[in-house]
């Protein structure tokens, strides 16, 4: 799930880089970052442990992506966005990533896995306050929506 998130993150900065939105590039960028970190820390203490093979068409998620993996519609991802915007995404992401966590840990049936589900989500509980921080930061700050320097011709 954090490489996912990581690679989404990425994803949004190119997007956000492309149209001049430097901030919020800056913002996704290290959002990946802080992604790039979680999982290294799990795959650290996860080094010795055999995973099942779970081919790709096995699995599903029971929501359109990955609970860390971004809104499924979209909608609210503008290249106009805001940092405020992008935090909120952020912390969506990571209370749905929260989620699965608690849910996992409630209904496994093996006691290891509730164990780790239980380590995740108080991790995650500590990622969703540093994002909270962070919003408080920019919510603080004079925001303005990027200008676009390309607008859409939308003929009348």
């Amino acid at each position: 799930m954090e490489q996912e998130s990581s690679s989404h993150y990425r994803q949004l900065a190119d997007t956000m880089e492309i149209h001049h939105n430097h901030d919020v590039a800056a913002l996704f960028r290290r959002l990946a970052s802080l992604s790039d970190e979680h999982a290294a820390s799990i795959g650290a203490r996860a080094h010795d442990v055999a995973l099942p093979r779970i081919a790709p068409w096995e699995f599903k998620w029971d929501c359109p992506e990955s609970p860390e993996g971004g809104k499924g519609t979209h909608r609210e991802i503008s290249y106009l966005m805001t940092a405020v915007q992008a935090l909120e995404l952020a912390l969506h992401n990571e209370t749905r990533g929260q989620a699965f966590f608690a849910h996992t840990a409630a209904v496994s049936a093996d006691a290891e896995v509730r164990r780790l589900a239980t380590e995740r989500k108080t991790e995650v509980a500590g990622h969703l306050d540093r994002l909270r921080v962070l919003l408080k930061h920019e919510q603080g700050r004079d925001e303005t929506t990027p200008e676009d320097l390309d607008p859409p011709h939308i003929p009348g």
